[in-house]
């Protein structure tokens, strides 16, 4: 996936699914019969198992085309709508359920451990993200990117957001999945590490406390991949349309292109004070794309337009060479004028729509976009 700095970067997104029933929008606890089904087919890998039986997760291969990402996105939510169907369910891209659940968790020994450990706060993870892989030279480059683009994470949470409902109510909040992913101790922003030593230092660190199993719980807002040579960033929700997911992956592969400049020529990284980027996530959260948000320069509120601006702006010249630009401005345009996943999700039950009835309506969108 790795490549000289001077060739457009490949993307990678995974998507976190949520199965739910065709009759009342439940969430259904169908993940290993999903699996089982789809186990027969040579795309039978693209799927994996999640922490609890309520979810499914695939993810794309790498690509350069954010029209060929659009396609994967399109066609594996299609395949794990039709394995789903085939058991009884459906599956919606939404970041957490509308309806009421007690997740059930998957089998498994590090799954067992994580449960164990974290009571509660696990039980409730039944939270569907999109995590986005953007390919890096090497892990300095990576670690270069992730102490700069820092600022700019929120923007990418607010873009998303996708998860107005939690336990039958709204929470008041545009993407509450955030709220309570950060519940996990090491869930959220970061410190600067300075260089992929001290990034690989701190790891150690954290996983000698004995309170994480593995590098796969360090959950940093973005981290270098410790299966891929990417940069993984994973503060979005599950993204309701395709072209939503592909906004976050566009922009984020022009932020990683941007600070790895940046990086190269040996700009200084912004002091911006952890406490800060904690408040310009939750602003980000509890607003979405309808702000206000906190401008990642100043950390001061504006309106969503002026965020959005100050990040393609930043970006310019990233999306410029990879033939972004337009379109990101364009889809930034329409988010905003119309709205994303949990703007969509408030008008459908506005027009009086229970909330399985929600539920069902994204399902629909989920595997049919076209027809939404």
């Amino acid at each position: 996936m790795a490549q000289p700095h001077h060739s457009t970067r490949t993307v990678g997104v995974e998507e976190e699914l949520l199965l739910v029933s065709a009759r009342t929008g439940e969430p259904l606890a169908l993940s290993s019969a999903v699996l089982a089904s789809a186990a027969g087919e040579p795309a039978g890998a693209v799927f994996e198992k999640e922490l609890h039986q309520e979810q499914l997760e695939f993810a794309t291969r790498p690509v350069a085309d954010m029209g060929a990402l659009r396609e994967e996105i399109v066609r594996w939510r299609g395949e794990a709508g039709r394995h789903a169907e085939g058991v009884g369910a459906q599956v919606a891209a939404l970041a957490t359920s509308p309806m009421p659940v007690r997740p059930n968790r998957s089998l498994g020994r590090r799954y067992r451990w994580l449960a164990d450990q974290f009571g509660l706060t696990a039980e409730e993870q039944l939270t569907g993200g999109c995590h986005v892989h953007v390919s890096v030279e090497s892990d300095d480059e990576g670690v270069g990117v992730l102490d700069r683009i820092r600022p700019w994470l929120p923007l990418l949470t607010a873009i998303s957001a996708n998860s107005p409902y939690w336990q039958g109510k709204d929470t008041g909040y545009a993407g509450y999945r955030s709220r309570v992913w950060y519940r996990l101790p090491s869930a959220g922003p970061y410190e600067p590490f300075g260089n992929a030593a001290g990034y690989h230092a701190r790891v150690r660190d954290l996983l000698g406390t004995g309170v994480l199993r593995d590098q796969g719980m360090i959950y940093f807002d973005a981290r270098l991949s410790h299966t891929f040579p990417t940069v993984e960033i994973r503060v979005a929700d599950v993204c309701l349309e395709p072209d939503t997911t592909v906004l976050v992956a566009t922009l984020a592969r022009a932020l990683v292109e941007t600070e790895a400049r940046a990086w190269r020529a040996g700009e200084p990284v912004p002091r911006v004070p952890l406490d800060l980027l904690r408040l310009a996530a939750w602003q980000a959260a509890r607003s979405g794309p309808e702000g206000p948000l906190l401008d990642p320069r100043t950390l001061r509120p504006v309106p969503p337009e002026a965020a959005f601006d100050a990040l393609v702006s930043h970006a310019e010249a990233a999306l410029r060479d990879t033939g972004d630009l337009d379109r990101a401005r364009a889809a930034l345009k329409d988010l905003l004028t119309r709205g994303g996943g949990a703007h969509r999700q408030r008008a459908l039950r506005a027009e009086g729509m229970e909330l399985g009835e929600v539920v069902r309506a994204c399902a629909r969108i989920t595997t049919d976009p076209g027809g939404s």
